[in-house]
């Protein structure tokens, strides 16, 4: 995973760098085409790594794999792959010429902008739904293990998968994610939404460097840094959680207690997002623009990314807190094994 993060840094800083050759530039290609542009991708990849879908999806995803035995490291790595290949695919046609379809793309009122947005918000949305269903059907078991566990009823089931009516339900939908590999797919599929302001400006930028006739490399170059900045902070979310969810899943009691205030965070998340992308889908497809759906509509995902992370990264230094200092206070009986 390291090693294909590191690539990606490497092809595309040097890609930018062998393109701004003076031998490899046409004349008037420098006043578009500069090491601000590569940065400007770069920085645009970074941004859209704290989309709030993506937060949500890889810790969800994370928390689900984890209950169910494995260390899935590289879930924001895949996730991130498959999101930026989309971009890099559409960016490979414009260096290959069709430029049409970048115009297209940034055009709010084009037939495949429409289809696009409409297809890969609503995926993203259900898939939301599905995993925010997930953790509440968790949520509900987690706190019957922790009452069990306070009452010295012995050992505890670490993962609230395994049973129960939802997980019955869902089973047959979330079976396909069981290795962190599969995220890509779901990346993908995210991928083709296409209502993401940092990918529409991304597609621009990249028009612009076809049409000052910078060679093929020089083009791709920004997918590839583009791709380079999300997954490398997609990846550090993902190496982020497991490091939180292992240090929960470490003792029975600090599990529990973890991930009661955990899992109804990520199904919270999960759920208001899927809402929020799914309301937004009917509103644009019904022509409403006012009330409850204009206030929907003006919603910044980003910084409601950035507040996600932060809520996580407090939730967890609370618990070491909590662990730390204030145990005394909701010991477990004596005979259960910490």
């Amino acid at each position: 995973m390291a090693a294909v993060v590191l690539l990606l840094h490497v092809l595309g800083w040097g890609a930018l760098l062998i393109s701004l050759a003076p031998q490899n530039l046409h004349p008037g290609s420098s006043q578009v085409f500069g090491v601000g542009i590569g940065v400007g991708a770069y920085l645009l990849g970074m941004r859209h790594a704290f989309d709030v879908d993506h937060i949500a999806a890889i810790d969800c995803t994370t928390r689900k794999l984890m209950g169910e035995g494995l260390r899935p490291v590289s879930v924001g790595f895949w996730f991130s792959l498959g999101h930026s290949s989309i971009v890099f695919g559409l960016c490979l046609l414009l260096a290959a010429g069709s430029r049409a379809l970048g115009s297209q793309l940034g055009d709010d009122a084009s037939w495949w902008r429409d289809v696009l947005g409409f297809v890969g918000t609503t995926i993203s949305g259900l898939f939301l739904y599905i995993l925010a269903f997930l953790n509440l059907a968790l949520l509900i078991r987690v706190i019957s293990d922790f009452r069990r566990l306070r009452a010295g009823h012995g050992a505890v089931q670490e993962s609230g998968f395994t049973s129960g009516l939802m997980a019955r339900v869902l089973r047959p939908v979330m079976r396909c994610i069981t290795r962190p590999s599969q995220m890509y797919l779901v990346g993908l599929l995210f991928g083709l939404g296409f209502d993401t302001a940092t990918e529409v400006t991304l597609l621009v930028v990249a028009g612009g460097a076809a049409a000052a006739e910078l060679p093929w490399y020089a083009v791709l170059a920004l997918p590839v840094l583009f791709a380079a900045g999300m997954s490398l902070l997609d990846s550090l979310d993902g190496w982020f959680m497991n490091v939180a969810y292992d240090w929960a899943f470490s003792k029975p009691g600090r599990s529990l207690l973890y991930n009661i205030a955990l899992t109804g965070l990520s199904a919270a998340v999960a759920l208001a997002v899927g809402t929020v992308e799914l309301l937004s889908v009917i509103a644009a497809k019904a022509g409403v623009t006012s009330g409850m759906f204009e206030a929907i509509g003006g919603i910044d995902l980003t910084r409601m990314g950035f507040a996600v992370v932060g809520l996580f990264v407090l939730a967890w230094l609370a618990g070491v807190f909590v662990w730390r200092y204030g145990r005394h206070g909701w010991a477990l009986p004596r005979h259960v094994s910490r």
